[in-house]
């Protein structure tokens, strides 16, 4: 298990029975990104990753 599996565990059991647009997710990643400029290039992986999961060429 990564260290980070944690807060995705404390994620899925805190909210994983709420639903969340993806505009919501992205405002919300906006704001961390604000907040800890730090994780900007994880966060734009991971926002780019997310966005293209159909993507067949990747």
């Amino acid at each position: 298990m990564y260290f980070t599996d944690r807060g995705l565990e404390e994620l899925a059991d805190r909210r994983g029975e709420e639903e969340v647009s993806f505009e919501w997710l992205a405002d919300q990643l906006r704001t961390f990104v604000d907040l800890n400029p730090e994780f900007e290039t994880p966060i734009e992986r991971l926002a780019s990753w997310l966005a293209r999961l159909d993507d067949e060429d990747d």
